[in-house]
């Protein structure tokens, strides 16, 4: 997953999950010190609603006549929007990850 991430540093928040250490088991995580899986899709989950909420905030002020520069609006709707499939293409591998785990056979 980290490989294909360090390019959208230009989405600010996004681009930190890059700098996650590798995920270990659940009682190592914890002992060590590291964040868990869960807490690091918590936190990637919570920056795309930030942006959103953002996206959403300048739409509105745009329309309501405030001073929003059109393409700064625009900027960040796209960060939004790109942000967003970003999380769906994440959510889509961890499924078929838990699907295939599911067929094994032990």
């Amino acid at each position: 997953m980290a490989s294909f991430i360090p390019s959208l540093g230009s989405l600010g928040s996004i681009g930190s999950l890059s700098q996650t250490p590798g995920v270990s088991s659940g009682a190592d995580a914890g002992a060590a010190g590291g964040e868990g899986f869960g807490s690091v899709l918590k936190t990637a989950l919570e920056q795309v609603n930030q942006l959103s909420g953002s996206a959403e905030q300048q739409v509105g002020s745009m329309l309501t006549g405030g001073s929003a520069d059109v393409s700064q609006v625009m900027v960040a709707v796209e960060k939004a929007d790109v942000a967003f499939q970003l999380m769906m293409q994440v959510r889509n591998k961890i499924v078929n990850a838990y699907q295939d785990i599911e067929k094994m056979q032990f």
